[in-house]
């Protein structure tokens, strides 16, 4: 009996009485095919279906499949499940065994949930974009339309406090675990050795120490291929290897599930799919390598790269679990033993990281503007929302208040990332909506197609291609032209379509073969041996991590011609070696310039209108802030922090206000980094309403107020508000100074008489009677010549020195 049973009659009766639960189960509890089967039964259900999400393909087939076993049936029947490529559900089915994105567009299409009674989470600790998404739908879902529905988070290590808070005090119900030992050895690894000949050195280690099967975690498929090279012949007779990542055939990735023939042992190669949900049979040994991908979303590009990362301890611990599931194991660990305090408890949730373009329009087509309200554990970083948001306007999926368009709703329909939604519905105004579609095919399963760069190559692979997992791709493109309103006979070019969907990835050649700037403004490259490499302008679909350019992974050859609607045309002000101005206009494409040609000396209408065009393009940081503005924009800085009716003088808040402040400035401007300090003071100013204009010089004075004069404070200083300050210059002053009405103390940074730094200070009079005795002792020495009396307090400032002899 596994671990779970204990704990069914508990959870039924939690569910019963509540609509939101929490079960904690450590792997190998059988939560996963055990706890579906058993709510079957339930009163509260009746008729309904129960779904269960799983974060991936494999794992929700390899579930649905083990549970119809139970049954003595086959997938399709009671239980049933769905994923992206493959559907095995009928009449009859009760449980399916779904997918976390099948999941969203189901509550999307069907907000009600008609015919279902219960969504269960499974492994939820993986914390997936579209797992926190469907928790917040569902919990949403249920709050307003389905109070009978309930709702089960399932998950082996997580913050399960964190979760039941989340669903207003959710009841916590906890499975023990059982795993047999697991001893766990450290073999370290040299940073001078290839990952791949460490991991094949690992292999045959623990072949010749231990027996039965092996399972071996790798970071991706590219590093399972070439370990499996490595190996090559020198494994013993019987051992087989099997490769195991979500891109296999099924037939593969059961051969990799499956025990091993009798009298024979298996290594298995696994990517993180292998985490959770499966048990890979005969498996009593594991080889952790102790990397992961993940992927990496960069706002500011617009790029998802995949970063390979340590583990997180959770994760590491799951792995070495997988070795104790049927009797004890063995744990071999590519790191010493001390690096593992040094892993992060936990990797960090995909939406925090993820591109959030397809989240953005999910809520959007929820009705839902923004993530507040929703029950999020972690809310999206506010500045990967607002880009999200962007490029979905920018692809006319949203108008100007927030809100699904037409064009919007079109691509909801296509169950597709919106990029890839609006090619393919762009391929359907063309006349070649399949076309869009495979091109998406490709994009969305990685390896369909196989490996070239050149995305013509991909296409007739395809083709080419019989195999199972190609055949479902192909039908899942033709639904997918079909949603997009069909079209046919069109003449549509494959690189026109990229270039629809990743604008700013339209490259152009520059120097070498091979080399090419984006759109973006980043570079990229390809080996210029590759065909592409002598094209004068591609398409990008996808690109490899660099610091400063990118590889380029897949593209086709794009038109110009193609391109016309993509061209901005804007006036430039040039300044000659002879200071004369002169007016170019250029075409571009993003940071690629198509052309450019002089139009003569401006007149002072165009000298301004360039000026804003370049303010509208690139904002202001061209402005050159001199001493006095910076100071000035530096004390309504502070000021704003203290009351927020002072005016917002950060970067876009003083784009938003340009009318009022810089305008009247343009009009005898002939640069906009020509624009003088005194006048950009006075713009600033303008800024402040008449009725405080007295105000900002008893708040934020600009100078402090000395025995002897006064010093400038620095607004802009870290920690706050700073005067630095020669001490003897502050003898006789008990009081320290503050700014803001009293409410925020000055740093003083206290100097020598050589104006180096002595002390830091907020609180002068303690200053005096406490470490300036200290202070004293050692500077009377340096600084014989300078008075440093016991009480300074009410000592006579002075900035000079001691006559000599005195």
């Amino acid at each position: 009996m596994l671990p779970i049973h204990a704990v069914l009659e508990p959870l039924k009766s939690a569910l019963a009485e509540t609509r939101a639960v929490v079960l904690a189960a450590p792997p190998g509890a059988g939560k996963t095919t055990v706890v579906p089967l058993a709510l079957l039964d339930q009163p509260w259900l009746g008729v309904a279906k129960v779904l269960v999400l799983e974060p991936r393909r494999l794992a929700a087939r390899a579930a649905a499949e083990r549970m119809a076993a139970t049954l003595g049936e086959r997938t399709g029947e009671t239980v049933g499940y769905r994923t992206r490529l493959q559907t095995r559900v009928g009449p009859k089915t009760r449980i399916e065994v779904i997918t976390e994105g099948v999941f969203t567009r189901m509550i999307l299409d069907d907000p009600g949930l008609e015919d279902v009674g219960a969504v269960l989470f499974d492994e939820f600790h993986e914390r997936s974009l579209d797992a926190d998404l469907g928790l917040a739908l569902a919990r949403e879902s249920q709050s307003l339309l389905r109070d009978d529905l309930r709702l089960l988070v399932m998950s082996a290590t997580l913050d399960i406090a964190g979760v039941s808070r989340l669903l207003d005090a959710a009841p916590v119900i906890e499975a023990e675990g059982r795993m047999f030992p697991v001893e766990t050895r450290y073999l370290g690894r040299n940073p001078a050795e290839r990952f791949e000949a460490a991991m094949a050195r690992a292999i045959r280690q623990a072949l010749a120490e231990e027996g039965g099967s092996i399972l071996a975690f790798f970071p991706g498929q590219g590093e399972i291929h070439r370990t499996a090279r490595l190996l090559g012949d020198r494994l013993p007779g019987d051992v087989d290897l099997a490769p195991l990542y979500g891109a296999l055939d099924k037939a593969e990735q059961d051969r990799a599930v499956e025990p091993a023939p009798s009298g024979r042992r298996k290594v298995v190669l696994a990517t993180s799919v292998a985490e959770t949900s499966l048990t890979i049979e005969g498996v009593r040994v594991v080889i952790d390598g102790g990397l992961s991908r993940v992927p990496r979303f960069e706002p500011a590009s617009g790029l998802t790269r995949l970063a390979t990362v340590r583990v997180s301890r959770s994760s590491a611990e799951q792995r070495r679990g997988r070795a104790g599931r049927t009797e004890p194991g063995v744990c071999y660990r590519l790191w010493d033993a001390e690096q593992t305090r040094g892993l992060v408890p936990h990797q960090r949730p995909e939406i925090l990281e993820a591109d959030l373009t397809a989240f953005a329009l999910d809520l959007a087509r929820w009705g839902a503007r923004s993530p507040d309200g929703l029950a999020l554990l972690d809310p999206p970083p506010a500045g990967a929302f607002a880009e999200a948001r962007k490029v979905l306007a920018r692809l006319e999926a949203l108008d100007g208040a927030g809100a699904l368009t037409h064009h919007g709703r079109r691509l909801t329909r296509i169950a597709l990332p919106p990029r890839l939604a609006h090619m393919v519905a762009a391929a359907s105004d063309k006349g070649d909506a399949l076309l869009g579609a495979r091109i998406a095919a490709v994009l969305a399963e990685p390896g369909l197609g196989g490996s070239d760069p050149d995305l013509r190559e991909r296409l007739r692979a395809l083709d080419r291609d019989r195999s199972p997992r190609a055949r479902d791709a192909t039908k899942l493109a033709e639904r997918w032209g079909r949603s997009a309103g069909g079209g046919q006979g069109g003449e549509v070019d494959p690189g026109a379509l990229l270039a629809e969907a990743f604008p700013e990835r339209v490259a152009k050649a520059r120097g070498k073969p091979g080399e090419v700037l984006l759109a973006s403004g980043r570079g990229a490259f390809m080996d210029p041996h590759e065909p592409l490499a002598r094209e004068p302008w591609l398409a990008v679909a996808e690109l490899g991590g660099g610091d400063a350019r990118d590889r380029i992974r897949l593209a086709a050859p794009v038109d110009p011609a193609d391109l016309e609607h993509r061209i901005e045309v804007e006036d430039r002000l040039s300044r000659e070696p002879s200071g004369r101005m002169t007016l170019k206009r250029r075409r571009r494409i993003g940071a690629i310039v198509v052309d450019e040609k002089e139009m003569g000396r401006p007149d002072r209408a165009a000298i301004t209108a360039a000026i804003e065009a370049e303010v509208e393009r690139d904002g202001l940081k061209s402005l050159r802030w001199g001493e006095r503005a910076g100071a000035l924009r530096a004390r309504l800085a502070f000021l704003r922090t203290l009351d927020d009716g002072w005016p917002d003088v950060g970067d876009e808040g003083l784009l938003a206000a340009r009318e009022l402040w810089l305008r009247p400035l343009l009009a005898e401007a002939q640069s906009l980094d020509g624009i003088p300090d005194a006048a950009l003071e006075q713009g600033l100013r303008a800024l402040v309403p008449w009725d405080r204009q007295r105000a900002l010089d008893e708040l934020a004075p600009a100078h402090l107020q000395t025995p002897l004069g006064s010093a400038a404070i620095d607004y802009a200083a870290e920690g706050g508000p700073r005067v630095d300050i020669r001490v003897q210059e502050l003898f006789g002053v008990t009081s320290h100074p503050t700014v803001g009405g009293g409410r925020v103390p000055l740093t003083l940074a206290l100097l020598s008489p050589a104006r180096r730094p002595i002390q830091m200070t907020k609180d002068l009079p303690r200053f005096w009677a406490g470490s300036w005795k200290d202070v004293r002792a050692e500077m009377r020495g340096r600084y014989p010549r300078h008075p440093w009396p016991e009480d300074p307090a009410v000592a006579e400032a002075t900035s000079r020195a001691k006559p000599r002899g005195t």
